[in-house]
């Protein structure tokens, strides 16, 4: 989701005028877009600004410092306080589309009162967003918001307090994003929201997320479809139907679980337990027995014990995810967990249990890359090996990464890819059938 609103600035900014820079040395304008479901990224945003203020004592440049997302929600004016003569603007998440207007104030206020301080945290339930201004920075794969913000209000998780109340974008704004993203050579649409899985239309009241597809489906020139993330709540016989139906719908699930101990889950306000997540794996599995499953985990939830952790790694043996995310517990400002809950599993029994919980999903994510050597997979390339000229990597319908040699001409091409070898993390291999490319290569 920040990557892709980072997108959106970049393009409204280009739109205003200006141009990217290669570096902050070079730039008029400094954007600084924040992520807040960690603690890390707070220190990260407060170390960048300090880079900045020792650039401009440094070399004289000074430029208009912008700092965007779920932190700059989060911590609003403290931002400024906390680094005073750096931040210029702090903008919401969502108020993005004000950022041209917010520099120009900032500019002015500089050039007249010396004073350049400006912030909007106003919500805005406007959704929409000029078409053909984001600036895309991935060849193959276009982002596309379908919703914003989030009601469930898992007692871990800011974001229904940095992204607001869920909002849904009009299909007809989606479907004409996704159009233009094909048009312009964009193989593969991401879908993106909290929980997609709970989309309803607001511009067709019976147009569901299960639609959407549909309808996403017919658009020519779109090769492949991802969305993240349903919620294991909102699945539907006729969503997973639907899915094993069209072809173009990856086999590919993120059911995030974050525990696999039903009291644990209770406490996370997850509103499932470890028995009706797994009924739904089997359900999944029924239907669609080459889907791919990855999943995200907090260790050290509050009163986490060793039996419910046990649940954890039980739970990641029984599934067999192709990935996982897996984090460290940390209290994010105002959730209820944060409020009501003491932070009582010692860091050190947090780091001994996610190494030892990585070390169960690193088992079989090489078992699964293992069971791939000699078969022929189907991979969408999407980009340059950044460590050898001349090998390529792209993703399976399964979101496997593969490695593989070929030509920078393959990029946005379908490659059938013979499997040589695996590791836990990507498997390599070489193009079929002397390196020919799928038939609709253009």
């Amino acid at each position: 989701m920040n990557v892709h609103d980072s997108e959106r600035m970049a393009g409204l900014l280009e739109q205003a005028g200006f141009e990217a820079a290669e570096t902050a040395a070079d730039a008029d304008v400094v954007v600084i877009n924040t992520c807040s479901v960690r603690e890390r990224a707070e220190e990260k945003l407060y170390t960048r600004l300090g880079e900045l203020r020792v650039m401009a004592a440094e070399s004289g440049h000074d430029p208009i410092v912008a700092v965007a997302g779920c932190v700059a929600q989060q911590e609003g004016p403290a931002i400024f306080k906390r680094s005073p003569g750096v931040a210029d603007i702090v903008v919401g998440t969502q108020a993005i589309r004000r950022l041209p207007m917010l520099v120009e104030q900032a500019s002015g206020g500089r050039s007249t009162s010396g004073s350049s301080s400006v912030i909007d945290l106003d919500p805005h339930d406007d959704v929409t967003f000029p078409l053909g201004v984001t600036r895309r920075g991935d060849p193959v794969k276009a982002y596309v918001t379908i919703i914003e913000g989030c009601n469930e209000f898992c007692s871990f998780c800011v974001v229904p307090y940095t992204r607001g109340h869920e909002r849904m974008r009009p299909k007809a704004d989606i479907l004409g994003e996704v159009r233009e993203a094909a048009a312009q050579g964009r193989r593969e649409v991401h879908l993106l929201g909290q929980i997609v899985n709970h989309y309803v239309a607001p511009d067709d009241g019976l147009c569901d997320f299960t639609g959407l597809l549909e309808e996403i489906h017919e658009v020519p020139g779109v090769e492949r479809i991802r969305f993240a993330s349903p919620h294991p709540r909102h699945f539907s016989v006729r969503f997973l139907e639907t899915m094993r139906d069209l072809p173009k719908i990856c086999r590919h699930l993120h059911l995030p679980v974050q525990s696999g101990s039903t009291r644990v889950l209770a406490a996370m306000r997850r509103r499932y337990t470890r028995e009706s997540y797994l009924s739904l794996v089997d359900r999944i599995r029924a239907l669609l027995p080459d889907v791919a499953l990855s999943t995200d985990m907090i260790i050290g939830f509050p009163g986490e014990t060793d039996a419910d952790f046990h649940d954890t790694l039980s739970l990641t043996s029984l599934v067999r995810y192709h990935s996982m995310f897996s984090f460290k517990y940390s209290p994010r400002p105002n959730t209820l967990a944060e409020q009501r809950m003491a932070d009582d599993v010692r860091d050190a029994v947090k780091t001994e249990r996610i190494v030892a919980l990585q070390a169960v999903q690193r088992s079989v994510q090489t078992e699964l890359n293992d069971d791939l050597v000699g078969r022929n997979v189907v991979v969408l390339i999407d980009a340059a090996s950044r460590r050898r000229e001349t090998e390529l990597s792209g993703r399976t319908s399964q979101n496997v990464v593969v490695n593989l040699p070929g030509p920078a001409a393959w990029i946005g091409r379908t490659v059938t890819v013979r499997v040589e070898r695996a590791g836990p993390h990507s498997v390599w291999g070489t193009a079929g059938d002397g390196g020919r490319v799928s038939a609709d290569e253009g």
